[in-house]
């Protein structure tokens, strides 16, 4: 009897599959998407509908001809790609690919890789969720006509290698405008008067000024408040009323994929990139004491819907570890929000016995780390309200009325587990310290007086998790989407970290400002939120696709076309600006080299004056102290030397350029380093004849070049003693284009191996391996094989 086939999209989960599916069943792993839209032109036929043009994704067509092999010998076929559209988009690829009707094969959706879960599904599977795929077409060609039709028009505009995105770019704009925001922020002065009291038992606390003669105390400068301190020095401090109450903190719902995102950003320090790839392992399985198994649930969802069965578990575990007390008389429910897919579950532990210590032996740091914030928020989730008794006293001193607030915990409730971290300090309670007993008519001992000085504060900049907090806020994008934004937008280089903080660049301020210039709709929140529902629409059959997308491109296409004509032109002539050249008086410009942002002279070429720049806190441009006269000659042709900046810092150039190319090094102290000597290789240029000699790179890194250069440009990578394990060339050393250090195969691009580790040409002698590898970390060079993963030692840095 033939097996049946069911394919998933990754071997991990394949392998954890496959071991509730026992023989029957033979488990195939897609590894991703294996259709899309062709890499280097439109791919959408517009004329046609938008009908989009798929093909087999270069490099899949191995998977292809396996999936279609298996499929050929197998009973019935079985989807299970994820749950949601893109799943839904592969599965519905390889339908297409693997030809038998649709109708034939049957769709199977795991929200949590446990064999319970599994086998339910297998035995109720499901038919190609036609309205679900036209979704994600939508998406797809949406996302399509614009990147692959304004990109182009940045590279003529701006600068080669730049991205635009229907969400990315808006999401962009809210950076820019919280950095501007901040800019243009004048800060207020304020004053404050607060007590330091004492009363007839511990402890002593702060009662601040509210009012004032019976008028709010809100003063704006120093005079006005010590009239106040002076008029109430010397008065009787008396307790005039004490108002008492209970007040009750509700827990939060469980995770979804921007909340857990969010968290693991405050708690953990983690990029929602890094969030998601951990979470991606957690659901698809570890080797644990049960063996492979899912620990949580599908982490690509926007529903806090809980399984009745999870609920119940989780709160038999509370009645036993915390007691009856920390249980609440009924199961909570959250409420989703309007667009959530209630087919979903909340992230959730898939069972809440397995606790974060039962797993600490099986799991790395991070993801244990990750599991217990999911593990405790689920838990949390269905315990009782934290308890506060909340007390304001306030507080008669002659004409002035204070007021002290205190908060003292009465039972812990879910806090006992778990409590949400905030993105900022000024969170619930903040200020609020214990108050001593006190009744009203009892009269307390003035400690200290103190008047200060505040200013209020700019609004604070996004960190990654309060930018998806703010784009969920505002309905764009989805939460499965948000990692991928945040990655391009810092890889474009249109925003960088400092510290935690979002911060645009000057690149991406310029790119910004041409978008909403020339697509205002697009550009506009609103808009793109609309968007987002109009997709939901679609999904959930209340739309047409290529209506929808109709709609959009007539008035987008109109924009397009006027933008070729009108957008700024960057490119080739900067940034004007207000600063003059100190050469010859014309006004300098900012331009966008691949190095990053300087000021050159308009005058270009007749005046070549450059030098760097920075911005102060209100965005004014600082020019950089031009850097000092190194005294050195040019020793190709006699013309002074200048100090430049690149990309791997500051170096001596040949102020004759472009006649004379020299360049020299700089050490660490600023003074000119000597030219490192040329090594003599011993063998001859293929080229010309002429000797090969190995050189030193401006990176630190060596190769391997003709001495007869610049006459003959022969070069090579220096090579590391070992043969290419994919076709037997040599490996050698090379960059990237960022100047880190990797190891490939010379005979690239027809082999393309390559490995960020140093190969070392030694056999491993646990199994054999041709060659080890050395791993650098914080620690040390650890030396290991690449393919059992022996570790052969340690060398300390």
């Amino acid at each position: 009897m033939a097996k049946n086939l069911l394919i998933v999209e990754s071997p991990a989960k394949a392998r954890t599959i496959k071991k509730y599916l026992g023989p029957d069943f033979e488990v195939k792993a897609s590894v991703g998407h294996v259709m899309d839209l062709p890499q280097k032109r439109l791919g959408v036929d517009i004329e046609a509908g938008f009908q989009p043009e798929y093909q087999v994704i270069k490099g899949k067509e191995k998977v292809v001809r396996e999936l279609k092999k298996a499929a050929a010998a197998a009973g019935r076929v079985y989807l299970a790609p994820d749950p949601d559209r893109e799943g839904e988009a592969i599965a519905w690829h390889i339908a297409q690919q693997l030809g038998r009707p649709l109708k034939d094969y049957h769709r199977v959706l795991f929200h949590e890789l446990t064999k319970d879960a599994i086998t339910r599904a297998v035995a109720h599977p499901q038919r190609l969720d036609q309205q679900r795929y036209d979704s994600q077409q939508a998406r797809r060609v949406l996302d399509r006509l614009v990147g692959y039709q304004i990109s182009p028009l940045l590279w003529k505009k701006v600068r080669g290698g730049l991205s635009a995105g229907r969400v990315q770019s808006v999401a962009l704009r809210l950076i820019v405008e919280r950095e501007r925001a901040i800019q243009a922020f004048v800060p207020r002065e304020y004053w404050s008067l607060t007590a330091e009291l004492e009363a007839d038992a511990p402890p002593p606390f702060a009662a601040r000024l509210v009012e004032f003669k019976d008028k709010k105390f809100e003063p704006d400068n120093q005079a006005d408040t010590l009239a106040a301190q002076s008029a109430v020095t010397g008065q009787d401090f008396l307790v005039s009323e004490v108002k008492q109450r209970q007040v009750k903190r509700r827990t939060a719902p469980p995770f979804i994929t921007s909340t857990l995102q969010q968290e693991a950003h405050r708690k953990l320090g983690f990029s929602p990139k890094r969030t998601m790839a951990l979470a991606q392992g957690l659901y698809e399985g570890k080797e644990t004491g049960e063996g492979a198994v899912g620990l949580i649930t599908y982490m690509r969802t926007d529903s806090t819907r809980l399984a009745a069965t999870a609920v119940e578990e989780v709160r038999g575990l509370i009645a036993e570890r915390w007691g009856q007390d920390y249980l609440p008389a009924r199961p909570y429910a959250y409420k989703a929000r309007a667009q959530a897919q209630e087919a979903h579950e909340a992230i959730r532990p898939t069972s809440a016995l397995r606790t974060p210590e039962s797993l600490a032996a099986y799991l790395n740091k991070d993801e244990l780390n990750l599991y217990r914030l999911i593990w405790n928020r689920f838990v949390a989730c269905q315990m009782t309200p934290a308890v506060y008794d909340r007390t304001q006293a306030d507080i008669t001193a002659g004409p002035g009325l204070f007021r002290a607030n205190g908060q003292v915990m009465v039972f812990p409730g879910f806090t006992a587990v778990y409590e949400e971290g905030r993105d900022n300090a000024n969170g619930e309670g903040a200020g609020e310290g214990l108050l001593p007993p006190l009744a009203a008519g009892q009269r307390l001992k003035l400690l200290q007086l103190t008047p200060k000085q505040h200013f209020t504060q700019p609004p604070p900049r996004f960190t990654e998790a309060s930018l998806i907090k703010e784009l969920e806020e505002k309905g764009i994008g989805r939460p499965s989407t948000y990692a991928a934004i945040l990655s391009t937008l810092q890889d474009r280089e249109y925003i960088t970290r400092l510290k935690r903080q979002l911060r645009p660049t000057e690149m991406g301020q310029v790119v910004n400002d041409l978008l909403v210039e020339s697509f205002p709709a697009i550009m506009e929140v609103g808009f793109t939120a609309g968007l987002e529902q109009a997709l939901d629409q679609v999904e959930e059959g209340r739309r047409d696709w290529r209506r929808l997308l109709a709609e959009f491109y007539g008035p987008f296409a109109q924009a397009l076309k006027a933008a070729q004509s009108n957008m700024r032109q960057v490119k080739g002539q900067g940034l004007a600006t207000e600063i003059a050249c100190p050469a010859c008086g014309r006004p300098m410009v900012i331009r966008l080299g691949k190095n990053g942002e300087f000021l050159a002279c308009s005058g270009y070429p007749e005046c070549r004056t450059t030098f760097d720049f920075s911005r102060d806190e209100k965005g004014q441009i600082v020019p950089a102290a031009p850097a000092p006269d190194p005294g050195v000659v040019c020793d190709q042709c006699g013309a002074p030397m200048a100090v430049k900046k690149g990309r791997y810092g500051p170096f001596l150039a040949c102020t004759a350029y472009p006649q004379c190319k020299n360049i020299r090094p700089l050490s660490d102290n600023g003074e000119p380093a000597p030219k490192a000597a040329a090594e003599p290789l011993g063998e001859k240029c293929p080229q010309c004849g002429g000797d090969l000699v190995i050189k030193p790179t401006r990176a630190g890194g060596r190769f391997i070049s003709c001495a007869n250069y610049p006459k003959c440009r022969y070069s090579r990578g220096l090579p590391v003693g070992v043969a290419c394990p994919q076709c037997g060339g040599e490996v050698v050393e090379k960059r990237s284009r960022r100047g880190k250090v990797f190891y490939g195969c010379d005979n690239f691009p027809k082999c393309d191996y390559a490995s960020w580790h140093k190969p070392l040409p030694q056999a491993c002698a646990q199994c054999g391996h041709a060659f080890l590898v050395e791993k650098r970390t914080k620690q040390g060079a650890t030396v290991v094989c690449p393919s059992c993963g022996a570790k052969a030692g340690r060398q300390e840095e």
